[in-house]
């Protein structure tokens, strides 16, 4: 088959696309005759047999394709039950790209958990989508849900969950016997390099309870490692361990994702959680925007997560003034979408252009510190609709009040706007 590399490119977007794009035209279809059984066609059997070897690739191939290696859209999590229900997740949107180190943090009871579950298939989003590597997770049957999860993910737990009655080099040889990877003798060599890969190598025929806790996260995650899935998620993999052994593990983590390897941990290791290529924050069922959390650096984890509890999200379409010079300050803005304008009055009364401020810039602050009324008119750009997280003045003046490092850089900012 003759390829037109200069044609442009069709997205792929999922794993029965790739397989018809790969099978398209290898072979004719053959028609069986009448009263007999109809013999598999030609082109059913390469189907078959690509799916087979797709099955053991895909994940790969979908994540150097697709839009992310994950990408949640709207998912909402509830529970019901005789008090109620409850949404322990809240419309959230994710994406995480192939090749990232996420961590994610948040207090007990936020949803990092269940954020987890989702990703991982190990319970099913009463709304919304769940797509890793190209896998629609959310419409998955129970029996190809194992089956993918098996090739996909790998899970590291917080209790290492190993065997305690096999040795660690069995119990990293086990998920692929469940996956029917490889073949016996493979299994154990593909075992024993990955043990040496984590420093466990003349630990390998050791039971668990022979070895630390430090050393039996580090065979959890060459279990996790066993059938190469493109994705591991771990959840607190950190917070049974002694700070050292902890190090290790994270530095272990870092070493996998620069070879390729997505990695997304929950922890409440928030010095953990920076070093990481990016950091997702959850509160109250809903992941925290980045242009907030960017905006609000400053403040600690738990005014954070109040401060975004409190604000509403709201959007302006082009031209259209959000605050008006000289009106009273009754809010505190921060921009997550579009771009908008700040305009003064010029001579004759004329507004003048003075700034434009785009995603991760505030407004709002000087009115709220500095005498209560607005000192500029703010309004959506002309070029195209802008979104801001609205904070009320109580619960700006209560971030003020809480945290010094803010007010301080929100003193900083306010001095330098008025100078200028």
């Amino acid at each position: 088959m003759d390829l037109d590399l200069t044609a442009p490119a069709t997205p792929i977007d999922s794993r029965e696309e790739l397989v018809d794009a790969l099978t398209e035209g290898c072979a004719p279809k053959r028609v069986g005759r009448v009263g007999y059984p109809r013999r598999p066609s030609a082109e059913r059997v390469g189907r078959d047999r690509t799916i087979r070897r797709l099955d053991q690739v895909v994940p790969s191939i979908l994540t150097r394709v697709g839009d992310g290696l994950i990408r949640l859209v709207g998912v909402v999590k509830r529970y019901e039950s005789a008090a109620g229900s409850f949404d322990a997740l809240r419309g959230v949107d994710l994406e995480v790209g192939a090749g990232q180190f996420v961590t994610v943090i948040g207090k007990c009871g936020s949803g990092k958990t269940t954020l987890v579950n989702m990703i991982t298939a190990i319970d099913r989003p009463t709304a919304g989508e769940v797509w890793v590597a190209g896998t629609p997770v959310h419409d998955l049957s129970e029996n190809k849900t194992a089956r993918w999860r098996g090739r996909t993910v790998g899970v590291v737990f917080q209790f290492f969950q190993l065997l305690p009655t096999l040795s660690l080099l069995d119990n990293v040889v086990l998920p692929m016997e469940f996956c029917r990877l490889w073949t016996a003798a493979e299994r154990r060599v593909r075992a024993l390099h990955l043990l040496d890969q984590v420093g466990l190598a003349d630990h390998a025929r050791k039971l668990p309870a022979a070895v630390s806790g430090g050393q039996q996260q580090r065979a959890a995650i060459a279990r996790a490692l066993a059938t190469d899935p493109p994705l591991l998620v771990a959840d607190e993999p950190t917070g049974n361990l002694d700070s050292r052994s902890a190090e290790s593990v994270f530095e272990l983590f870092e070493r996998l994702v620069a070879g390729g390897k997505t990695i997304l941990m929950v922890t409440h290791d928030t010095d953990l959680a920076v070093r990481a290529t990016q950091t997702v924050v959850v509160a109250d069922g809903a992941v925290v925007n980045e242009y907030v959390r960017r905006a609000l650096a400053r403040l600690d984890l738990d005014q954070l997560t109040l401060a975004f509890s409190r604000m509403r999200r709201e959007t302006y379409q082009p031209g259209t003034i959000i605050v008006r010079q000289g009106d009273h300050a009754d809010a505190f803005y921060i921009v997550t979408g579009g771009e908008v304008e700040v305009l003064v009055e010029g001579p004759g009364g004329v507004p003048v252009v003075v700034n434009r401020l785009s995603s991760g810039d505030y407004f709002g602050e000087i009115g709220l510190l500095r005498g209560g009324r607005r000192t500029a008119t703010v309004r959506a750009s002309t070029a195209g609709p802008a979104e801001v997280m609205v904070l009320d003045s109580a619960a700006f003046e209560r971030v003020v009040r809480e945290s010094e490092a803010a007010r301080t850089e929100f003193e900083r900012v306010v001095g330098a706007r008025l100078g200028g």
